[in-house]
């Protein structure tokens, strides 16, 4: 059985984020890791691996010469081999177009079962493994806060704000997972040194026979016509407790600010 989970590398959310003049997110101007939501669905991929013999888990990104560090990072955990997308003529792509490229990557490989996050940590949008499903017309199980796999049949439990739902889908097909279906391992030092070895390949949209005028920003649905800097903190309010001073200025304080 093979799993491939798709994976992508973006921006650190703990650092300073922009958007670049053509309205694309500026990626050369922070630091980028394996999204965190992303570690979660090769956890998830791997605990599979650790209960059957026949299991490859092969880990899949579209994205720039950046992005194979999202690979890395999913090797050291454990997983087999990594497929990275790269080509200059994706950049600026919109969902859209996303799900057409990894739909096309995901024919080639061939795999039993796709895995997702929920969402990516930048984009946050959560539609690519449903648009993918729909492409390839298999079954999606997604925002799965628990997932298991038996006789060719994926389960997943799906919670909500007023019930849990229980999802089965035959294979191939996709799903996504949340970040409660358990905690991602760190990699351990023998898992940084095997993942030196483990293979990567490298496709383009040529690999994929996908038309280029296709793809990337002037063939986007949506794109990002204006944006704002955040404005500057401004400096907290001080105030001095004084008889009852102090507090007729706190209450009006919070009065002004509508938090009471």
């Amino acid at each position: 059985m093979k799993i491939v989970v798709l994976v992508k590398y973006v921006p650190d959310a703990t650092g300073e984020r922009s958007f670049a003049a053509d309205g694309t997110v500026d990626r050369a101007g922070s630091d980028g890791l394996l999204s965190e939501l992303d570690e979660y669905a090769v956890e998830q991929a791997l605990q599979i691996a650790d209960k059957r013999d026949d299991v490859e888990v092969v880990v899949m990104t579209l994205g720039p010469e950046d992005a194979a560090d999202a690979i890395k990072r999913s090797l050291q955990m454990g997983a087999s081999a990594g497929i990275h997308i790269i080509d200059d003529a994706v950049h600026g792509s919109d969902a859209a177009a996303t799900s057409a490229i990894l739909a096309e990557a995901i024919k080639k490989a061939v795999p039993d079962l796709v895995i997702c996050g929920m969402a990516s940590t930048d984009g946050t949008m959560g539609v690519i493994p449903a648009m993918i499903a729909e492409r390839l017309d298999w079954p999606a199980a997604t925002l799965g806060a628990t997932l298991s796999l038996a006789d060719d049949r994926i389960t997943i439990r799906r919670d909500t704000d007023v019930a849990s739902l229980t999802i089965e889908a035959s294979l191939p097909a996709i799903v996504s997972v949340t970040d409660q279906s358990g905690d991602a391992r760190y990699p351990s030092m023998k898992g940084i040194l095997a993942a030196k070895k483990k293979p990567v390949e490298t496709w383009t949209l040529a690999d994929l026979a996908i038309d280029t005028s296709s793809v990337g920003l002037d063939a986007a649905w949506s794109k990002v016509l204006q944006t704002t800097p955040r404005p500057p903190k401004e400096p907290g309010r001080i105030i001095v407790d004084e008889d009852d001073a102090g507090s007729a200025a706190f209450v009006e304080f919070l009065t002004a600010g509508k938090y009471i």
